[in-house]
């Protein structure tokens, strides 16, 4: 059985969704994020634990329906179309 050790999250700017990802390790990914110079006030977990693919499922479709009500557009951190 596969480890549920994986959750999807959103990076946000105030109430603005910046970022959408999945992570095994929240604290440390928040960390490679502001050393990376994305611009956000919080991370919100918005998932449980769940298998990587599972995860991987969840931020797709999450991405899938953050176009669909910005004409098309991704987050402004999310460069690609899975993410």
């Amino acid at each position: 059985m596969a480890n549920r050790d994986t959750v999807t999250y959103e990076l946000k700017q105030g109430n603005t969704v910046v970022y959408v990802g999945t992570t095994n390790n929240p604290e440390r990914r928040q960390q490679e994020h502001d050393k990376s110079g994305k611009s956000f006030t919080k991370m919100a977990i918005t998932s449980r634990k769940m298998t990587p693919d599972g995860a991987m499922k969840k931020e797709a479709t999450r991405l899938d329906t953050y176009r669909q009500n910005h004409r098309g557009s991704n987050p402004k951190y999310n460069k690609t179309i899975d993410g």
